[in-house]
């Protein structure tokens, strides 16, 4: 292979990794239903976003334990997003219901 065409191929490989860049990040979602988070336990990578919908009755939260995210009263048929940074377990609970928990657990990227 003569030397521009290795030039120019090393060229597209730098152009496209640098147009792939890093994976997207992903959306998951909780449900609130029944006085319960469901799924209980969300495992999610730093810049995924995770939505709390209430399909309940009544207003509830999702309050981490150590103060890391807190959703203030989410209204019946209403929702909140969190961007998930700090890796690690975070344990949550509804403050209004305190018997109703779950956790977010938060990888670093890969």
């Amino acid at each position: 292979m003569n030397r521009l065409l290795r030039v120019a191929l090393g060229a597209c490989a730098i152009a496209f990794a640098t147009v792939a860049g890093p994976a997207a990040a992903s959306t998951y979602v909780v449900t609130i239903e029944q006085m319960r988070f469901n799924p209980p336990i969300v495992t999610v990578h730093s810049g995924d976003s995770v939505v709390w919908v209430n399909r309940d009755l009544v207003a509830h939260t999702a309050s981490a334990d150590l103060k890391g995210f807190d959703s203030g009263s989410i209204a019946p048929a209403a929702s909140w997003r969190y961007v998930a940074r700090a890796p690690g377990s975070h344990p949550y609970k509804c403050l209004f219901h305190p018997e109703m928990h779950g956790t977010l657990i938060v990888k670093p990227n890969p």
